[in-house]
């Protein structure tokens, strides 16, 4: 054991392949994306390891083509919930009880399928099932999926070699278990790697899995799960269902064995989730263990000593990259006056640079929102802001929903900084700026500190080392991730472990050993080779007149 734990391949992150014309990986990433387009893919659920067709469908249509369809997923019900649990109860004991060493392969092998045969087509099925560009969908979809396998692997075999001391004549050591029961994996729309380390991460460390994926993310979620039964994982530690949300929790949180949620999506659902557990703890083998990452009100702030192109770039891309709609984008920005006209003017220029449109083609940088609902309501807030006497449109404020779910990117001054696009989350293209006096630096730190409920990502820009300092110190609380002269996305796994508090969920840091913690019960275990075989400690024995114990001096005198 003590060899194949030293063998085990150290971690490194996935190298981020570039697509430049001409390149291998551009070509055959167009030729993957050619043939899903051309063809509509039948999508079963996955259940013990068999295919499970149900014959009701929901069609697959990329954001950016709505009219087009590639592929229909077969929607379950209450049933098949209730055939994933039981799989998942029936597989629990022998994949527990597997060697580590074993789980590990499988997902190891998983990884260098998905870095190999598998990297053009899961790249593709992000692109047209989520309308990511090229580049955000090797970050994701390849490189972040890949790292979270081959990372957890290497937290797992931390925690495993991590024992405690033992004292003379005894040997401590300490056994990580699996949860006594399932675990429900409830993932998003956004990041095709979230969705597969959502259900991936417990099930390495030997829990069985029922796996939600968001609807508008099945397409991808569909070929994860082919690669993680290609790699080896036997039937019933995962299983994959297209069901509701209400259909799934009004099986799974009344069910006594549910053990634990991953879960990744909106506040308000998770806030909801945490309040049905809590109603229904009394009907559980054990406490659950709750771990979720929500939404985000994301910062950027700017110190008069910031460097101006650097901080532009970092907006730009922190806010409008994959449409805004990731939980870490930029969503509010505060400038000093003496910045803004600079800032302004390289922010419209900027997104007037930007081409609009299919992911298909690789020049294009912003792509389409996720749904009609989303689309629907970004419009609105993008309406009430030009109606609105206290915001400004600086650029953008137009949309088109015609043939894909298009948001224009969009810059808002706002004169009131406690305005409603500076406090909730709109999870698009849509940033708000307030501009803020030079010499208000400090107070504008607390304000940034106490606008919304929410405290995942943040970032600080400046050149004063003073005044980073200060705003370390003041924003404590108010991110999860904070970034020092960086845009406040991008959390690479092994590097910049993601997760915040607050609202925005219960920051236990996925792509971090943290992670992995939860999703084991320890057992201490204490051996003793020569125990004792009388009660009595040595304080408890009779004393003569001279003070040596009785028993002692007839043990001399045999």
């Amino acid at each position: 054991m003590s060899n194949a734990i030293s063998l085990v391949p150290v971690a490194v992150n996935e190298p981020v392949l570039n697509y430049a014309p001409g390149s291998p990986e551009r070509e055959s990433l167009k030729a993957a994306i050619r043939k899903m387009r051309s063809e509509v893919r039948d999508i079963p659920m996955y259940i013990n390891g068999k295919e499970v067709r149900t014959g009701k469908t929901s069609a697959v249509r990329p954001p950016h083509d709505h009219q087009h369809v590639v592929g229909n997923f077969h929607v379950g019900g209450k049933e098949h919930v209730e055939q994933a649990i039981e799989a998942a109860l029936a597989a629990r004991q022998a994949w527990s009880d597997l060697p580590w060493e074993q789980r590990a392969a499988i997902f190891l092998k998983a990884a260098d399928l998905l870095a190999g045969p598998y990297r053009a087509i899961i790249n593709a099925a992000t692109m047209i099932g989520q309308s990511k560009n090229v580049y955000q969908a090797e970050i994701d979809a390849a490189c972040e999926m890949i790292d979270f396998l081959r990372f957890n692997v290497q937290y797992m075999r931390q925690i495993y070699t991590e024992q405690p001391i033992s004292s003379k004549g005894i040997w401590n050591r300490l056994e990580h278990r699996g949860l006594e029961g399932f675990v429900f994996a409830l993932t998003p729309f956004n990041f095709t790697a979230i969705s597969g380390n959502l259900p991936t991460s417990p099930a390495m460390m030997g829990n069985t899995v029922v796996w939600k994926p968001a609807n508008t993310q099945v397409y991808a979620a569909s070929i994860l799960m082919q690669v993680f039964m290609e790699a080896g994982l036997p039937p019933g530690v995962i299983n994959l269902v297209y069901v509701s949300g209400p259909v799934a929790g009004d099986v799974i949180f009344q069910h006594p064995d549910f053990a634990g949620i991953h879960f990744t999506g909106s506040t308000g659902v998770f806030q909801d989730i945490w309040k049905t557990i809590g109603t229904n703890i009394h009907r559980y083998k054990a406490y659950p263990r709750i771990v979720g990452e929500t939404g985000g009100k994301d910062f950027i702030m700017a110190h008069p000593s910031a460097d101006v192109p650097a901080l532009v770039a970092a907006i730009t891309r922190g806010a409008f990259e994959y449409q805004g709609q990731k939980c870490s984008a930029a969503s509010r920005v505060y400038i000093p006056k003496s910045l803004w006209p600079e800032v302004k003017k390289g922010l419209v220029n900027d997104i007037n640079s930007f081409k609009i449109g299919p992911t298909e083609d690789f020049s294009n940088f912003v792509n389409a929102v996720i749904d009609e609902k989303s689309f629907d309501k970004l419009a609105k807030y993008i309406d009430d802001a030009k109606k609105s006497p206290d915001v400004e449109v600086v650029v953008g404020g137009t949309y088109d929903k015609s043939k894909g779910w298009y948001i224009h990117p969009t810059v808002l001054l706002a004169k009131d900084p406690k305005y409603v696009t500076m406090c909730e989350e709109l999870f698009g293209p849509v940033l708000t700026v307030y501009v803020y006096e030079d010499a208000q630096y400090e107070q504008t730190l607390s304000l940034v500190d106490q606008t919304g409920t929410y405290a995942l990502t943040g970032a600080i820009f400046s050149q004063d080392r003073y005044a980073i300092d200060l705003a370390m110190r003041k924003l404590t609380h108010a991110a999860g991730n904070f970034y020092i002269n960086d845009k406040c996305t991008g959390a690479v796994v092994g590097q910049q472990p993601f997760g915040g508090g607050r609202a925005s969920g219960t920051n236990d840091k996925a792509g971090s050993i943290l992670n992995l913690l939860r999703w084991v019960s320890p057992r201490a275990i204490k051996e003793t080779f020569v125990p004792p075989t009388d009660y009595r400690y040595p304080f408890l024995q009779e004393e003569n007149a001279n003070g040596s114990p009785v028993r002692q001096q007839a043990e001399a005198a045999k």
